[in-house]
């Protein structure tokens, strides 16, 4: 085969249900042509972004927290040091020498079963995957996010350590964020929830500046603030109000809510208070019928008679 007819392989007659043949292909051209098949799948897992970012989940939650509670590393900006004062070579090399003995302690007790989520059951077929991904028509069954924003998993709805199968019944799309949060111990099947499109004549699914995201959801200014720096929290799918947005929508909710109040406060001192609100139905004033929340910082004299909050959806009510 000559360059030509590889190029003209690649440009319009390979097939993909996945990004593998054309990885593979670009790792053998990097090597020159030829690689073991070790060297191509440690090459694989540098490209795999949901690997990367489960094992940066992992190091936060386990390793990182413990041995800062030990005081052997610390932790600034996302960067993790260790709490040593300067090691001369040799000792660097002792450190190395005594780690690789506790690790190959382990690895000769356990095995494989090191990496036991790994080698539970075989992965999903390159046939089923495609199969589940058409069927979840590219979307997260989670959070309704698609492929063109987030890279898709498909999950084990029963987890693989738990003894589920790879078969369509037991498999769902998730995108890498909702399944490595979800981990093995929540077997929720999430294709029942309802995720709408985005509606094309919404404002908040078309077109928004936002400021912040977390997983399900982002953030916005609000086009109409009642004070400076008036936000809202919004669910990227659209659905309708705070009733009909999901259990992890609402956890995502809270946590931006929190980030951007501390945000909010380090960056002006003026700020005292907050008010946050949600308008759920035409009733009870809500105008855009995707779901929002209001996060509305408050200055000490910004109204005369602050007393009652909330309750000044009803005016009368607000004074008491």
């Amino acid at each position: 085969m000559i360059f030509k007819e590889l190029y003209d392989f690649i440009d319009n007659k390979m097939r993909m249900s996945h990004i593998y043949q054309p990885l593979l292909i670009k790792t053998l051209v990097e090597a020159d042509g030829s690689a073991t098949v070790r060297q191509l799948a440690q090459q694989f897992v540098l490209e795999d972004e949901s690997q990367l970012q489960y094992y940066e989940n992992t190091i936060k939650k386990m390793p990182v927290k413990v041995l800062k509670n030990h005081g052997i590393v610390i932790e600034h900006d996302s960067i993790i040091s260790l709490n040593v004062k300067k090691i001369t070579f040799k000792e660097k090399a002792q450190l190395k020498r005594i780690c690789e003995e506790k690790i190959q302690q382990y690895l000769e007790k356990r095995g494989l079963a090191t990496w036991d989520y790994r080698f539970i059951d075989n992965p999903v077929p390159d046939s089923i995957r495609y199969k589940i991904l058409k069927e979840g028509k590219q979307r997260c069954a989670l959070c309704g996010i698609t492929a063109k924003e987030r890279m898709l998993d498909v999950d084990h709805i029963i987890p693989r350590s738990r003894g589920g199968k790879s078969i369509a019944d037991n498999l769902q799309v998730l995108c890498a964020k909702c399944n490595r949060s979800k981990g093995n111990k929540d077997d929720t099947d999430f294709r029942d929830i309802e995720l709408n499109d985005k509606d094309q004549n919404c404002p908040f699914c078309n077109g928004v500046r936002k400021v912040a995201d977390n997983h399900t959801v982002f953030a916005m200014k609000d086009n109409f603030p009642v004070t400076k720096d008036h936000h809202l929290i919004i669910p990227y799918r659209h659905t309708y109000n705070y009733f009909t947005m999901t259990e992890n929508e609402r956890s995502d909710a809270t946590e931006l809510i929190r980030v951007l109040k501390n945000r909010l406060e380090q960056r002006d001192p003026t700020i005292t208070g907050f008010n946050i609100g949600m308008n759920s139905g035409e009733s009870a004033g809500q105008t855009v019928m995707h779901s929002h929340i209001h996060l509305i910082p408050r200055r000490k004299g910004d109204t005369p008679k602050p007393r009652g909050g909330v309750r000044g959806v009803i005016p009368k009510k607000m004074d008491y």
